[in-house]
């Protein structure tokens, strides 16, 4: 079974962490959501999260995906800490998938994970930064082993797209078919 890690950090976008871990485990993938802190997250509508575990105590576990909800402060506190870039690079040398949404690719922006990559975001968040990226306009972008996505109206696209990475398009038509999309 694949098993995926979500970092929660304070003010991430409640629709996209859910929304993920929800599809996620409908297409029984292991979900660990992990908080930056001990302690309840709250989101960027004020949604309260409790997280399964800490980030600090699941480091060392072995993940097949890490993926970052976006949001803002959220997104800013992923970028900003050194735990997740470290993971981030791990991920990307052991050819691990890695996703992130919304404002939330500022963080493997800022891992140097999308040099030279096809990758999207937010408006106003990657086609602003610099680098050799390439920004592109579309709801899920799939470059290599990088996933990225637009926010929260794209979640549910996305995370169909990481149940199809992980399991299969067989699994993401089964988990689909029973949304009622």
């Amino acid at each position: 079974m694949a098993k995926v890690l979500i970092p929660l950090a304070q003010g991430c976008e409640e629709l996209e962490a859910v929304t993920v871990a929800d599809i996620l485990r409908r297409a029984d993938i292991a979900v660990i959501m992990a908080g930056l802190e001990s302690g309840a997250i709250r989101a960027s509508r004020g949604t309260v999260i409790m997280p399964d575990t800490t980030l600090d105590a699941v480091l060392a576990d072995d993940f097949d995906m890490i993926v970052l909800p976006g949001g803002m402060p959220g997104s800013e506190h992923l970028r900003n800490d050194a735990r997740v870039i470290v993971l981030l690079k791990n991920m990307a040398d052991t050819g691990k998938y890695i996703a992130a949404i919304c404002a939330a690719p500022m963080a493997l922006h800022a891992a140097g994970l999308l040099q030279g990559k096809r990758a999207t975001s937010f408006p106003g968040v990657l086609d602003r930064l610099p680098g050799t990226h390439i920004y592109v306009n579309e709801k899920v972008v799939t470059d290599g082993k990088i996933i990225t996505s637009r926010g929260p109206g794209t979640a549910l696209d996305f995370a169909l797209t990481l149940v199809e990475l992980l399991a299969g398009k067989q699994k993401r038509d089964a988990v689909e078919a029973e949304l009622q999309r």
